[in-house]
């Protein structure tokens, strides 16, 4: 058997484009012979994977779950909305979300190393078993794990948003869920900076500060005294806390209650002490910069190459 070394993966990752990863596997199923390492990764449909792996991919699915009492959103995306929307893209991700409740990776790259739900493959090997059926760039991009309280999934519009609602109660009422559910629609439609306005001091101070610099060079404030300028200033924070704080937020289903008072109201209602401890939202593609087509320009070269 010839030694497989990081410089013999390289070139056969530079001859065939395929993953490192699976040049490696293939060069340990051919016993190090190169020659039938690139056919075995051809014969499998893998080169050339890495290639489109360079495409951009802000598409996909936004997915939350409850897995046996652990809560868990993630993201995985494609290059395109109709491979978003197929089924066994869709099928993958909610088979990943189960692999993260139970396996408790510490980051995307050791999920891609965890046992896939057979048992037998890993995670990197069903995404590579789905490239073959798809033929697009697939990218786990990020995940989060919740243990402990109760928490509450919501899908946005078929995986444009995922959200997860983590709520600290004793109660089990069906009603403490439909707040939880009522919560994570708040938070996807609303899209909450922060879950309180004690949250992050800090953050609170330094908009104080810009806001007060801004508020004294501002020549209508010039014959005001510095402790109105503050007052005035404040209020605005206080209004921006209904902006970008969840439970300041005016409830969207309710009428005149911030989100506070509205679970104050279910807890007395249930008889039981109910607090949001926390959310995760994410949105597919967001912060993802999407490559514009020129159609016409396509068109054009096509037509006059």
């Amino acid at each position: 058997m010839a030694a497989i070394t990081a410089a013999t993966v390289n070139e056969l990752r530079k001859m065939t484009g395929s993953g490192l990863m699976d040049c490696k596997k293939a060069l340990q199923a051919c016993d190090g012979d190169m020659d039938k390492a690139v056919d075995y990764l051809r014969e499998k449909g893998l080169a050339g994977a890495a290639k489109k792996a360079d495409r951009v991919a802000a598409e996909g699915m936004a997915y939350a779950a409850v897995v046996d009492g652990i809560g868990v959103v993630v993201e995985v995306n494609c290059e395109s909305d109709f491979v978003g929307g197929n089924e066994l893209f869709q099928k993958f991700v909610k088979d990943l979300a189960v692999v993260i409740a139970k396996e408790n990776p510490a980051d995307v790259e050791a999920l891609a190393a965890c046992k896939w739900v057979d048992g037998a493959t890993t995670v990197a090997d069903a995404k590579n078993e789905l490239f073959l059926s798809i033929r697009e760039n697939i990218q786990i991009r990020r995940f989060e794990r919740v243990e402990g309280g109760l928490s509450v999934p919501y899908v946005h519009m078929n995986g444009k948003i995922g959200v997860l609602v983590n709520l600290d109660t004793a109660s089990t009422d069906a009603a403490v869920v439909e707040l939880g559910k009522d919560v994570a629609m708040q938070i996807a439609a609303m899209n909450p900076q922060y879950l309180d306005k004690l949250v992050d001091s800090a953050f609170i101070e330094h908009e104080k500060e810009v806001r007060l610099a801004a508020a004294k060079q501002d020549p209508k404030n010039a014959k005001k005294p510095d402790a109105i300028i503050e007052k005035i200033v404040m209020g605005g924070i206080e209004k921006y806390y209904k902006e970008i704080c969840l439970l300041q937020q005016a409830y969207v289903k309710g009428e005149g209650e911030d989100v506070a008072a509205h679970v104050a109201a279910v807890a007395k209602q249930v008889g039981a002490p109910i607090a949001v401890k926390g959310y995760v939202r994410f949105e597919k593609g967001e912060g993802i910069a999407k490559r514009e087509d020129d159609l016409a320009a396509e068109v054009a070269k096509m037509v006059n190459g």
